[in-house]
């Protein structure tokens, strides 16, 4: 028996108890509904997107990130959402980079509110990380971050410890990656987060850990951080969370290429994952796919 299934077969064990299985259908949609009430966000493996409004360039392989819009990823099962947003002119606009990705954040945040409207099982992480240069404000980052909190209002879930699922059906859990002077604000991932590394954020009752190599020399270096993380989630404490952001670019000649690495990656991903069960964390991925979104959320089942 190998090592991957090793650590599967005991993880499964470890968590069974804790995620309920009925004899209900379920969709990539509300595939939440599965999970027991009191098991804890981050005992559970997770679709993710990287960059998850990137879905504009102007030269092809520099910036695109996703093929499917904000609707379609959470219909097709994701519930992590990496949102990456310019202060402009005392709003939010969504860029990669210097890319604006022709969104703003109310679209980001009608398309949740919408989808946990009408799928009310489900949760939705999502990170949050000020993008670019902010622009013509009269006020800060964070100061515009809750205006939209109190427009969008009871969307958000603040708090700074890793809930129970019971606990924030129907809400956003908010991730921060951005510094704030109102506490608490969500899962705080301000600093700590390394530079393209694996990197540990502990404070008070959170801890994350985090796979976040996205400068790729090669890709089975990458292949390899991204194994590792997996193998730490499968035995690790359930009251970790993983994210394991298994995105990343090549650099030729200074231009960075995108899909080169996401294609050789998502392949891996899908046949690493075809017959595995067990907790594998947040899997955070370039050009997600509901296939790839699927293979991620059924191994807590």
């Amino acid at each position: 028996m190998t090592l991957k299934k090793v650590l599967s077969c005991t993880a499964a064990l470890l968590t069974a108890a804790a995620i309920s299985l009925t004899a209900e259908d379920y969709t990539s949609a509300n595939w939440m509904s599965q999970i027991s009430d009191s098991t804890q966000l981050s005992a559970i493996s997770i679709p993710g997107t990287h960059d998850s409004g990137a879905t504009y360039e102007s030269i092809s392989g520099t910036a695109k990130c996703q093929s499917l819009g904000i609707s379609d990823q959470l219909e097709a099962g994701i519930r992590y959402l990496d949102i990456r947003c310019r202060n402009y002119e005392d709003a939010f606009v969504i860029h990669h980079g210097s890319v604006y990705q022709h969104l703003n954040f109310d679209d980001v945040l009608t398309a949740c509110r919408n989808f946990l409207s009408e799928n009310p099982t489900e949760t939705i992480i999502m990170s949050v990380k000020e993008e670019y240069d902010a622009y013509g404000n009269s006020k800060s980052f964070e100061t515009v971050f809750l205006e939209y909190m109190n427009t969008y209002s009871n969307l958000f879930w603040t708090h700074s410890y890793i809930p129970a699922i019971g606990d924030v059906r129907g809400k956003i859990v908010l991730l921060r990656r951005f510094s704030a002077a109102t506490w608490p604000l969500g899962l705080n991932a301000s600093s700590g987060w390394g530079d393209n590394t694996t990197s540990t954020i502990s404070y008070s009752n959170c801890t994350l850990r985090i796979q976040d190599s996205y400068k790729v020399g090669n890709n089975s270096n990458k292949w390899s951080a991204i194994t590792s993380l997996f193998s730490e989630a499968l035995s690790g404490s359930s009251s970790t969370m993983y994210l394991n952001y298994t995105s990343g670019y090549k650099s030729f000649l200074g231009i960075p290429n995108i899909p080169y690495v996401s294609n050789t990656i998502n392949s891996k991903l899908s046949s690493y994952l075809s017959d595995a069960s067990g907790r594998y964390g947040t899997v955070i991925m370039d050009f997600a796919t509901a296939d790839l979104a699927e293979l991620v959320y059924e191994t807590n089942f």
